[in-house]
């Protein structure tokens, strides 16, 4: 069972029907549009999971929905499988070219669909996870360089951003001082008077004095770590 909401756009009613009883036995929840601009008001609005989207729609087809769909930043990142009843080869490039992860013919299987929607949501958590790194209540997108914790964003340089990406990568244990210095600024051994400043720096931003407290220790001859202390 799973709580991944996913919007199926099909103008035929016995297509919405028979899909949405499969992904709910599979415990998705659905959605269902009959033409283009209602996918598109749900996709915004609800946000899905995961899109199954016929081509053939009224009022806007199904390659101006991807169209819009992948080039706007608040939904491109969303699976979009196209359903299509035409046996054009061209018919199905142009809809990967937009931007779709996946399409089938009609008439389709219904347990193939569902195995793909199932291999798409995997994969895209997967893509997720590894635009994003958190912690409890610390957060890092790797994409936009910007943290926040406890829903505040801080603001951090893209050095600082760096030290607490490679702290953060793993968490509660100890990361040299050598492996910071020549990952961040290719140096190995030497002065680490930078490393000391960075890192006292950003000891004074993760500091909102709130508990438990995200704290940034030092451990002498070997290097950092980070924890939550109470």
């Amino acid at each position: 069972m799973n709580d991944s909401r996913i919007l199926i756009v099909d103008d035929e009613k016995g297509i919405q029907d028979i899909v949405s009883q499969a992904l709910k036995r599979r415990g998705y929840e659905t959605l269902v549009a009959s033409d283009g601009d209602t996918a598109l008001d749900l996709a915004f609005a609800s946000r899905p999971d995961l899109i199954i989207l016929d081509l053939m729609l009224p009022r806007m087809d199904g390659w101006e929905v991807c169209r819009r769909l992948k080039s706007n930043k608040e939904t491109a990142t969303i699976p979009i499988i196209m359903l299509t009843a035409r046996r054009g080869e061209m018919d199905v490039v142009e809809g990967l070219e937009l931007g779709a992860d996946d399409y089938m013919k009609k008439p389709f299987s219904l347990a193939e669909l569902v195995a793909r929607v199932g291999v798409l949501q995997r994969r895209n958590q997967t893509s997720q996870e590894m635009r994003q790194i958190t912690n409890k209540e610390l957060a890092l997108d790797l994409e936009s360089q910007s943290v926040t914790l406890r829903e505040k964003t801080l603001d951090l340089s893209p050095t600082e951003f760096r030290i607490l990406e490679l702290l953060t990568r793993r968490f509660g244990k100890t990361v040299s001082r050598d492996e910071l210095l020549g990952k961040i600024w290719n140096l190995y051994g030497g002065d680490t008077r930078t490393l000391d400043v960075h890192i006292s720096r950003l000891r004074r931003k993760i500091d909102d004095e709130k508990r438990p407290v995200l704290e940034i220790q030092t451990l002498r001859s070997r290097g950092y770590r980070i924890v939550w202390e109470d």
